[in-house]
């Protein structure tokens, strides 16, 4: 995990992944990997641009895919409107608050699931996300 790294730090580990690191990219890695945080694509451009107001969304867009595809966040999709990027790789799962959007993790530890189904054929588990999706117990419940 790469929490509270410095801009030059950064610009190390996009290097060490073979992603250049330019000025943007940098700046939207360090809002990533700032705190332990959920974002979304919207709220890092939000914090990129209220710094240097210089990224567009297509930049964030791309940027987060080449963090994505080089293993140093996760993408978490809690409905298909949203999806958050998570710094934290590690194995974990989420809660979710339909209430207020927060999400926060939990510890992958303790955690059975059983009863799924045989991988197809030539297959290997790559992992398992829970979203566990939670509001207060005294709004009322949606009719289902």
């Amino acid at each position: 995990m790469h929490y509270g790294l410095s801009r030059e730090a950064i610009a190390a580990v996009l290097r060490e992944q073979g992603i250049a690191p330019t000025h943007q990219r940098i700046e939207i890695a360090h809002v990533v990997f700032e705190r332990q945080r959920h974002l979304s694509a919207d709220q890092i451009l939000a914090l990129v641009n209220a710094r240097h107001a210089e990224a567009s969304k297509a930049t964030v867009y791309n940027t987060l895919k080449l963090l994505l595809d080089k293993k140093l966040v996760r993408e978490l999709i809690v409905d298909p409107s949203k999806i958050f990027y998570d710094p934290n790789t590690g194995p974990h799962h989420h809660f979710y608050d339909v209430e207020s959007g927060e999400v926060t993790d939990f510890p992958a530890e303790g955690v059975r699931i059983e009863g799924l189904p045989a991988l197809p054929e030539g297959a290997v588990a790559d992992g398992i996300d829970i979203v566990v999706r939670v509001r207060s117990a005294r709004s009322k419940s949606r009719d289902r």
